[in-house]
């Protein structure tokens, strides 16, 4: 434990370093699977060794070792983490979990007015016109889902290029990219320096809506260019038409994470150049880590499990209650090795 648990914190401060990567030079699709399952992952991962640390630090509590009938002395000889570390592991999970918590909340409440949202939108299509100047456009999740465009979008874009931008918004719907960035901001909310992973993930369902408005329409030029003119109208701008947030969105606003000028050209570039491949080398790497990170938690949980065995809290014995001294520490001992 005393190497396992730490892994995954350090995973937590390298693995960001090549989210942007991932997201540049991988296929979308894949790249969006990727970054979410090690957003979450770490997520979880960094969670968890926060709680083992804590509890390392708390069975050495001589007032608790009273009242739960273990030895606290062995608890402090044995402990793998110093009083200290496990003081700051206890506020970081505390931390984290209330975040994560009241992230969940959030995005629950935004879902579900999502979907009552898009109930009360009548349509056949999915496809709703709101009469609006200001360019909007986005996908309301719902059961079905709507694609809600103003008409201020609709007269930026030419007539040849509204079947682009709704094939983009109906593949954010299709693929369920709002549950993507929804779960890549959990991971982030519990460990704040995965935010990169999070903010790669919201660029991918990006790209991937791009790629799939490529695949409808068989003109990538044309689709960058739509790409284009839609970022620029909605640049700057914010419509009262947007439901409440999700981390998800069509087209970028100012609000966005990814509301800047960098990634439009990025996009713009991207279709502008030949599809990504899949990249085996990253999908290796990718899977290596989250193995590590795994097998590290799994690791960790394993030789906490010990730690309380022997300090008396996982079997309690007729030998175990009341006695706190050197023979009992030497009688644990002896029963471990043996």
């Amino acid at each position: 434990m005393r190497i396992a648990v730490y892994l995954p914190l350090l995973l937590s401060v390298l693995v960001p370093f090549g989210a942007r990567p991932l997201a540049e030079r991988c296929e979308p699709r894949l790249a969006t699977w990727l970054l979410t399952a090690c957003a979450l992952i770490l997520g979880t991962a960094t969670t968890i060794s926060l709680g083992l640390l804590a509890i390392t630090g708390l069975t050495g509590v001589p007032l608790l070792a009273a009242l739960g009938h273990w030895s606290a002395r062995t608890a402090q000889i044995n402990d793998p983490a110093e009083p200290p570390v496990a003081l700051l592991a206890g506020l970081l999970l505390g931390g984290a979990l209330f975040t994560a918590g009241r992230m969940l909340w959030r995005r629950a409440k935004s879902l579900a007015s999502a979907v009552w949202d898009a109930a009360c939108m009548p349509t056949h299509d999915g496809l709703v016109i709101v009469e609006d100047e200001t360019p909007d456009a986005y996908a309301l999740p719902g059961l079905p889902g709507r694609v809600v465009v103003s008409t201020g979008m609709l007269r930026t874009l030419d007539t040849s290029e509204h079947d682009i931008l709704l094939a983009h918004e109906r593949a954010h719907l299709a693929a369920h990219h709002y549950a993507f960035v929804a779960l890549a901001g959990l991971g982030a909310a519990a460990n704040p320096l995965l935010r990169p992973l999070a903010t790669a993930v919201t660029y991918t369902v990006e790209r991937w809506a791009d790629e799939q408005a490529v695949r409808a329409t068989g003109d990538r030029r044309r689709v960058a260019r739509a790409v284009g003119k839609a970022a620029l109208a909605a640049h700057g701008s914010l419509s009262p038409l947007r439901p409440a947030t999700l981390g998800f969105r069509g087209f970028l606003g100012r609000r966005n994470p990814l509301g800047g000028a960098g990634p439009v050209p990025r996009r713009v570039a991207a279709l502008l150049a030949p599809p990504l491949a899949r990249r085996p080398g990253l999908v290796l790497a990718t899977t290596a880590v989250l193995a590590l990170t795994v097998l590290s938690t799994v690791a960790a949980t394993h030789d906490l499990n010990e730690f309380l065995e022997l300090v008396g809290i996982a079997h309690h014995g007729p030998h175990h209650v009341g006695m706190d001294g050197p023979d009992h520490t030497a009688l644990l001992t002896t029963v471990k090795r043996g």
